[in-house]
């Protein structure tokens, strides 16, 4: 099928390169053989008059024109699959959709087991794959690469979101850490050495660290982990310090010596969990049906006491 000029097959073939960067298995993600990709490659260099990849090793690196094409061929096939292709009324308890969700280990404890484990009884064919935080959701979003994004709301992009439900800010330590039997002052909060949470190859902040930064606030960091679950056991036995949501607080005392104590002021307590999908998805029967067991999910989390529901962080 052509349309002017452009034989609508080499964009899937474009993509498929784009996705894998190695021709072999970009060849194999669309069920090519090695000479036909090799004649579609050729065929794209012709008609777009640029080269569009160059080789290092074995991988493929983009030209400037391929990286230009690359975002609005993506998102013309997926709005062919999601408008044309995908639709029939999607029905849980018959598929096998593989969902792909960005999201930190603390929801993953305190929250999206509740999904797993409603969906093993509503659709038990469906499928998840948990990806950590990346250094670049808003381009996996944008570019239909994960069906859902779960983290503060102060860090999401422009794509659609909804409210899932708050938590607050925590300061925790070992139980037998004789500082944090009296309430915290900033000046003590600032000065005790403390365990800190940074995500993806950047490190990037968490939501009191950003708010620290953002007030001219500087802390004594002396231990940089990668999940909020490596706190308490990093904490413990020690006289440093962490900074975690309630909620998880609450699920490591069950089996963790901490003590839990009020973050100082100014550093507001209360955040607000979102979760986020790319706008491309807002018809998709299937993301409709995995938003909304989202949100009711959401509704049912024990609400935080009302002293602590009026602190947003601003997002601004």
């Amino acid at each position: 099928m052509r349309f002017k000029g452009l034989d609508l097959n080499l964009l899937v073939v474009l993509d498929a390169l784009v996705r894998e960067r190695k021709v072999t298995a970009a060849a194999r993600s669309i069920n090519l053989s090695q000479p036909a990709m090799s004649a579609a490659v050729a065929r794209l260099r012709a008609y777009f008059s640029d080269e569009l990849f160059t080789m290092s090793g074995r991988e493929l690196i983009l030209t400037p024109r391929a990286e230009g094409l690359a975002p609005a061929v993506r998102e013309a096939l997926l709005h062919i699959q999601l408008s044309i292709i995908s639709w029939d009324a999607f029905n849980p308890a018959q598929s096998d959709r593989r969902f792909r969700i960005i999201l930190s280990d603390y929801i993953t404890l305190v929250f999206f087991k509740k999904i797993v484990q409603r969906a093993a009884r509503e659709a038990p064919a469906v499928r998840f794959e948990c990806l950590p935080i990346s250094d670049d959701p808003e381009e996996l979003l944008r570019r239909g690469d994960v069906d859902f994004l779960i983290m503060p709301e102060v860090f999401m992009s422009k794509h659609p979101r909804a409210a899932l439900f708050e938590d607050k800010l925590v300061c925790v330590g070992c139980r037998t850490n004789k500082q944090l039997s009296e309430p915290l002052t900033l000046e003590r909060y600032l000065s005790m050495g403390q365990v800190v949470l940074k995500f993806g190859d950047t490190r990037q902040l968490s939501v009191e660290e950003w708010y620290l930064l953002e007030h001219g606030f500087e802390r004594r960091i002396e231990v940089v982990v990668h999940g909020f679950s490596l706190i308490p056991p990093v904490v413990s036995g020690t006289s440093r310090i962490g900074t975690m949501p309630l909620r998880l607080a609450q699920h490591f005392a069950k089996t963790t010596p901490l003590r839990i104590v009020q973050l100082p002021p100014p550093l507001p307590p209360a955040f607000t969990e979102a979760i986020q999908w790319p706008a491309l998805h807002n018809s998709d029967p299937a993301s409709l049906w995995m938003r909304e067991m989202m949100l009711q999910e959401g509704s049912r989390m024990i609400p935080l006491p009302e002293e602590h529901r009026t602190s947003q962080l601003s997002a601004n």
